[in-house]
């Protein structure tokens, strides 16, 4: 950035920027204050320089999740949990992006994605961003170890070991390790053995005691075992461990009698976990578990090992998986950031974010928990993890026990192992009710877990479906049909995260439950598009996508221009994960220059550039990142009266503007029409988002994020601390909304 205020787009782009950043483009409390004039940039931004890179934008958000690693203001093992989450993000990443990439490479596909880089244009932009976020990753855990050390949780090395140590750690090794570990030599005789994706694997060079002769072999370390060893604690009380490698060379002898460790290193691959699955597919279950097998065995797309490895054991190990050198990266630290999860010790509570009990509404309390009472008198929204999911599964078990209720229907895209969600709707099926469960096979990284879920359900005789072979079925939705005198009525679940009781503990989504008949048939017409592919006609509040959602959204935009243009106060609030589809980021430019003003908080990648003169200097753009993972969507266009505003139209949904969401998945967008849950989402939900400080960043027009800068000493408003400390507006029931802090819904 220049005296000037203008901005260098062919600049190096890094995820901060320098101290000459104009304060007034780092106020994260968009609720209070309004888009700045814009900037004045040289460059043609009616072509593909007016959207940001969808991979680059991604790494820029796992920079953010570095950065709460870094945050002194996070506790220390929650800092601990930020670098492998970070750790675990990029793995993904490889997996699924860098892996599209390369084979768009390989088959020679050049054409330039909506920004105009090519595929292997990204491929040169990723390597080098990535290849410094590595380096910062173990940065930062360098730092972690002196400061863990510190506090009293001691990573203790291999040449650290005392006598009691080992007494310790070779009767682990001995019960526990050496049973199900399994040497692999590496010679002509022996090829190079297949190494699973995420598979850590200890590669030793030894010498024979007596004949001198070479050997090269193979550990890799199964995953039931834990990558860290529980020591003796200190005589301070300090807690201890070991890394698992560690143990193993300790006692490495065990393996190999007659030889001599000579060198070591670890190593670790990713590998392209696509999933081809024919058009055609006769049994769709047992074409998955195909396509599975299939995963294992994908091309290696990236390699970590470990700096200390002798130069010719780290040769074979790149020879044997065809890896180039620009595609190794060789690290002074740990080989497997995600792991570093193992370390977080819960019982020291002093080190982790304070526990809190997620409240249950007073509504469903003053009906001695009948929710389906609680629902009658009227809609009730759940704000996660702040608001107990245990709603949510008693919704559902109350439907499988309730002799007047006929039907369930529901849709299971991720839930947990042992899921309470599943075991409902087995019970419900048990005594007789209809049921029927869609279940999306082709939820990334959970396809084995959902095969299993169904073949459970199936036993119990729930009608078991799988919607369309391609389209991803994301919508989350749960009805129950219940006898109530002469008729049936009704209870729909909608929500923004998928029915996962432990990820509802740390994502904030929100779950809406209305007995509306409208908002009911539209549900019911959705389970019937997705098991019967009859289209979806005549919802009422509601959309979905592939069939109108897009469209909806885009005439919501084009609403919001005429009001303006009319001279009426445009205005459009949205928050989501994502945005990248470019017919809707163009109707936001459109919108932005016809004077509506827009305010985005947009959680991870970000494709439309903010706060340009002549294009977007109406909208803003940032991204909060903190305690919870933010993950609800919520939408909110001011329809000629301002926001926030009664007479707003107001919804929540399940997709990103994305075009895999608008165009390749079963989505919902729900429009809220109860007062006290419009209030809800909008003047309190939402304005929380707006106004924090504590968490956000604010998205620059050269791709830069700069965290908000308050003044030394002041207290940041946190949207997270603001919903742990406040009850909700909905669901208060008998106890009232006078408790209830006023951000906006007072106004």
């Amino acid at each position: 950035m220049d005296d000037a205020g203008t901005i260098d787009l062919d600049a190096p782009k890094t995820h901060l920027t320098g101290d000459d950043t104009p304060v007034d483009r780092i106020n994260g409390d968009y609720l209070n204050s309004s888009p700045g004039p814009g900037l004045k940039i040289d460059g043609d931004f009616s072509g593909p320089a007016r959207f940001f890179n969808r991979e680059l934008s991604w790494v820029s958000f796992n920079w953010r999740v570095l950065e709460e690693a870094r945050n002194p203001d996070v506790p220390l093992l929650e800092r601990l949990r930020m670098l492998s989450i970070s750790g675990s993000n990029l793995d993904e990443f490889f997996t699924v992006r860098v892996a599209g990439l390369r084979q768009q490479v390989s088959e020679g596909f050049f054409r330039p994605s909506q920004d105009g880089l090519t595929p292997g244009q990204q491929l040169a932009k990723i390597n080098d961003d990535v290849k410094r976020l590595i380096v910062a990753q173990q940065a930062c855990w360098a730092e972690l170890y002196g400061e863990l050390h510190a506090a009293g949780i001691n990573l203790v090395a291999r040449g650290e070991f005392s006598e009691q140590d080992r007494r310790v750690l070779k009767k682990e090794f001995d019960n526990n390790i050496f049973p199900i570990l399994s040497p692999l030599a590496v010679d002509p005789a022996h090829p190079f053995p297949f190494i699973a994706s995420g598979g850590l694997t200890l590669a030793v060079q030894l010498k024979e005691r007596r004949k001198r002769r070479q050997l090269q072999a193979l550990l890799p370390i199964p995953q039931p075992l834990d990558r860290f060893v529980i020591l003796p604690d200190g005589p301070n009380g300090q807690i201890r461990r070991a890394l698992l490698e560690d143990v193993i060379l300790e006692f490495i002898g065990t393996l190999f009698p007659d030889y001599v460790l000579r060198g070591h290193c670890i190593f670790r691959p990713l590998r392209d976990s696509d999933l081809e699955v024919e058009e055609e597919a006769i049994d769709l279950v047992r074409e998955f578990e195909t396509a599975l097998k299939r995963r294992r065995r994908g091309e290696v797309i990236q390699l970590t090992v470990s700096s200390d490895g002798p130069e010719q054991l780290t040769q074979k190990i790149f020879e044997a998986l065809a890896m180039a050198e620009s595609d190794v990266n060789v690290v002074d630290g740990i080989v497997g950031i995600s792991d570093l999860m193992g370390l977080i010790i819960d019982h020291r509570r002093e080190l982790l974010w304070p526990s809190f009990q997620p409240r249950t509404p007073e509504r469903v309390q003053d009906f001695d928990g009948d929710i389906f009472s609680a629902i009658q008198q009227k809609d009730m929204l759940l704000h996660h993890p702040y608001e107990s999911f245990d709603i949510v599964v008693r919704f559902l078990q109350q439907a499988a026990r309730d002799p007047n209720v006929v039907a369930i229907k529901q849709t299971l895209y991720r839930t947990s192992n042992q899921s309470p969600i599943v075991e409902a709707l087995c019970e419900a099926a048990e005594n007789g009710k209809s049921v029927t469960a869609l279940v999306e096979l082709k939820a990334r990284f959970d396809e084995a877990a959902n095969i299993r879920q169904s073949r459970r359900l199936e036993t119990a005789g729930v009608i078991v479906v799988y919607g369309f072979l391609n389209l991803k079925t994301h919508a989350k939705i749960s009805t129950v049909v219940r006898r109530e005198e002469d008729r049936l009525v009704t209870y729909t679940h909608f929500g923004t995260g998928n029915y996962h009781p432990i990820t509802a503990k740390v994502y904030t989504d929100l779950s809406l439950f209305t007995c509306d008949p409208r908002l009911g048939r539209g549900a019911t017409k959705i389970f019937n598009y997705i098991s019967g592919y009859a289209r979806p006609e005549g919802l009422e509040h509601l959309s979905v996508s592939p069939v109108f959602l897009k469209e909806y959204l885009l005439e919501l935009i084009e609403n919001e221009i005429r009001v303006t243009k009319a001279g009426k106060p445009g205005a459009i609030w949205a928050k989501m994960n994502s945005i990248i589809e470019p017919d809707v980021i163009d109707a936001l430019y459109r919108a932005s220059c016809a004077g509506v003003q827009i305010s985005l908080v947009i959680r991870g990648i970000c494709g439309i550039r903010p706060g340009i003169a002549g294009l977007s200097e109406n909208i803003r753009v940032k991204s909060i990142v903190g305690r919870f993972l933010e993950h609800s969507r919520i939408m909110c266009f001011g329809t000629g009266h301002g926001l926030p505003s009664p007479r707003a139209r107001v919804f929540m949904s399940s997709a990103d503007w994305m075009g895999r969401n608008l165009h390749f998945r079963v989505e919902t967008l729900v429009e809220i029409r109860n007062s006290t849950v419009h209030a809800q989402i909008m003047s309190q939900i939402m304005a929380a988002n707006l106004a924090d400080q504590a968490n956000s960043w604010v998205l620059l027009p050269d791709g830069t994020y700069v965290r908000h800068a308050g003044e030394d000493g002041d207290r940041m408003f946190s949207c997270h601390r603001f919903f742990l400390e406040n009850p909700s507006l909905s669901g208060r029931g008998s106890v009232g909304a006078k408790d209830v802090p006023a951000l906006t819904h007072s106004r």
